[in-house]
């Protein structure tokens, strides 16, 4: 479907679809760490999203030698570190907050694409991630500074996250040719593989920490099958569809899904500076994905 062409109702359904499923996994991940070690809640996630991408056949579309390396690298930056470091995060600072923080991968993807992959950028997006820094330093601030106790937990936790969409910034702009190249399932495959393995030792010594409930059990599946398999290939056929711009409405659900189930389910508090944060942090993003005149060169 081109650009130019309306949305349809299933268009529409697999964009909330995916914003849902992408919203509710940071209050699923909080309830899953109430009995569970974060090291297994990361473990559990790609291999329950592994299941649900081997019954995907273009999953198993063959990728060329030259491109594991690639796939190694996306491995660690697009799954391993970020999966991990959430769930770590989350520990010790609000799901809601885990998840408007998360809005800032559209910044950080135009970031890291201009600084290391020579990302041609318009002055409007640069001011878009000016201002969508600036958003994210507003939605962190409270719960960074937050600590009445003076342990520091609370702004280690808001840099894990800094650090995760980090990762999926740079993560983003490697991916972006292979997936052209192969299919988002077939690349992702591979990814989960690799992600996988790499997080088997802390998983294992978070299986032996941890116990059992069923609710986290749920929620593991809800991340896992739900959010690493469902809603990626959710997002792939939108891509399809509609097209990357349109489909990037998602970055701007995500975070609010995830603001409001954590303030009415899990009864977290988001002050006033966390939501004038999110519109900033929103509104940069949103610059980031629009076109304006060239940056000089010179």
């Amino acid at each position: 479907m081109a650009e130019g062409v309306p949305m349809r109702s299933f268009d529409w359904l697999l964009l909330f679809l995916a914003a849902g499923i992408w919203g509710s996994s940071f209050l699923f991940m909080d309830v899953a760490l109430r009995v569970e070690h974060p090291g297994l809640v990361a473990w559990l996630r790609p291999i329950l999203g592994l299941l649900f991408l081997g019954a995907v056949p273009s999953a198993w579309r063959k990728i060329d030698r030259s491109d594991l390396p690639q796939i190694g690298l996306l491995g660690l930056l697009w799954m391993a570190v970020p999966l991990s470091l959430f769930p770590l995060a989350q520990t010790w600072i609000d799901s809601s907050i885990a998840g408007m923080l998360n809005g800032g991968m559209p910044v950080m993807t135009l970031l890291a694409g201009a600084a290391i992959f020579g990302v041609q950028t318009h002055r409007l997006q640069v001011l878009g991630v000016l201002i969508g820094l600036v958003g994210i330093v507003m939605v962190g601030l409270p719960t960074a500074t937050g600590d009445e106790i003076g342990t520091g937990v609370g702004l280690f936790g808001v840099l894990l996250v800094f650090v995760a969409i980090s990762c999926y910034g740079l993560a983003a702009n490697i991916a972006g040719p292979l997936q052209r190249r192969y299919g988002s399932p077939a690349v992702l495959l591979r990814v989960l593989t690799v992600a996988t393995v790499v997080t088997t030792p802390w998983g294992v010594v978070g299986l032996t920490r941890s116990d059992f409930a069923w609710s986290a059990l749920g929620s593991n599946v809800a991340v896992g099958f739900g959010g690493t398999g469902v809603a990626y290939v959710a997002a792939a056929t939108l891509i399809g569809r509609v097209g990357p711009v349109r489909m990037s409405a998602l970055t701007y659900v995500v975070p609010v899904v995830a603001a409001v189930l954590g303030v009415a389910v899990l009864g977290e508090s988001v002050g006033p500076i966390e939501i004038a944060g999110l519109v900033v942090l929103m509104s940069g993003a949103w610059m980031t994905t629009s076109r304006g005149p060239l940056v000089s060169a010179e």
